[in-house]
């Protein structure tokens, strides 16, 4: 095996190498992009990293920020896994934070210990139907479930405003926005827990149930029938079909479930943070955010955690660069280039194919049998 090709196998086969290289040149291009704008790329990054890295209370910020991408990474990383393109998880998440407003708002007076499940419940259901919505419309009519989640997104956006607009969820004073929800239905810590060692005001044990998401998802995937029959129909619905496996109840399975974690997503951004849901202006980008963080964590449970945590650094390290002059759409520039290189992956699987492909043998020749020739000779 000559060097070239063991440098190519590498590379193909260690996701974590390719991903990390990825990192690196996206921080790159993001350099390049400083450079041409006149500003100190060491003045920059070195915010960036200070605003992460200075404080308990930078890193529990950073911590808080990553805690519904990880939810809405696992949601897209879980369909993927089972062969399911779910763009539709921003919606999923939408519907979910709302269901789990509603819910904190109508039945606050119920004590925390039945309210926050309560919630939880809420928001997990409405995001499953969401989309199982969209797996029936796949299975029963093949209506393409890209198109479908594309539309559902937007249904959920203008659904959730409509709700924030009733009398009993609307703010009373002039925000557009809904009431708070009780805060029975909070997953915030003490504040003398928070003072105490030193956290951010909005630190929640939301990071606590992303753990327990993140467990569950590759129980499921690894451990299970379920996860056997889903991995399946995601490597060949025609030979798992074959092989006595319910495609259309495997689809409907796999988007809800992938679904359900979306919409937990919401509720703990809404309980852990938020607090309340304002009318949208745009789509807030959580659910398309949770496919970047699915692609960077190559669909790994426990890749999708850590991308969630670098994603949630990012996003609230990028903020504080405005301080030194630096548009915080660097952080898209960086986190988009990590995207491509790690979306361009597939190329160096493709190359060792090609390298390992044989190439066609020539036929032999074909004897000449002309009678008479051998008697002529």
């Amino acid at each position: 095996m000559d060097k070239k090709k063991t440098l190519l196998d590498f590379f193909a086969e260690n996701k974590f190498i390719h991903t990390l290289l990825s990192i690196i040149i996206g921080f790159l291009v993001g350099a390049i992009f400083l450079a041409v704008m006149g500003i100190s790329v060491s003045e920059a990054y070195g915010r960036l990293f200070q605003s992460v890295f200075s404080s308990v209370k930078s890193l529990s910020y950073c911590v808080v920020y990553a805690t519904p991408y990880i939810a809405t990474g696992l949601s897209v990383a879980f369909s993927f896994k089972t062969g399911v393109f779910n763009i539709g998880a921003e919606g999923q998440f939408v519907v979910g934070s709302m269901s789990a407003c509603v819910v904190g708002i109508l039945f606050g007076n119920l004590p925390s210990a039945v309210l926050i499940p309560l919630c939880f419940l809420a928001a997990a259901v409405a995001g499953a139907l969401w989309g199982m919505i969209v797996g029936f419309l796949k299975t029963k009519w093949g209506i393409n479930e890209v198109l479908s989640m594309i539309m559902f997104n937007w249904i959920a956006f203008y659904l959730s405003n409509y709700i924030a607009g009733i009398p009993a969820i609307h703010n009373e004073g002039t925000a557009e926005a809904t009431r708070n929800i009780s805060e029975n239905a909070r997953i915030l810590l003490s504040q003398d827990t928070i003072k105490s060692l030193g956290l951010c005001p909005f630190s929640n044990w939301g990071i606590f149930l992303a753990i327990v998401m993140t467990v569950l998802v590759y129980f499921i995937i690894q451990k299970t029938v379920l996860g056997y029959e889903l991995k399946a129909v995601g490597f060949n619905r025609s030979a798992a079909e074959y092989g006595g496996i319910n495609v259309n109840r495997s689809i409907l399975t796999a988007l809800a479930i992938s679904g359900a974690l979306a919409g937990l997503g919401g509720a703990l951004q809404l309980m852990g943070m938020g607090g309340r849901i304002s009318v949208f202006s745009s789509q807030e980008g959580f659910g398309f955010a949770g496919i970047v963080v699915a692609l960077i964590g190559v669909s790994n449970p426990l890749g999708v955690f850590i991308a969630g945590l670098f994603y949630g650094a990012l996003t609230y390290g990028g903020s504080k660069l405005t301080l030194v002059g630096a548009p915080t759409q660097v952080v898209d520039i960086i986190v988009g280039t990590v995207v491509f290189f790690i979306a361009i992956s597939c190329i160096f699987e493709y190359i060792k194919y090609l390298k390992r492909t044989p190439k066609a043998e020539a036929p032999p020749p074909i004897p000449d049998e002309t009678p008479g020739k051998e008697a002529d000779e």
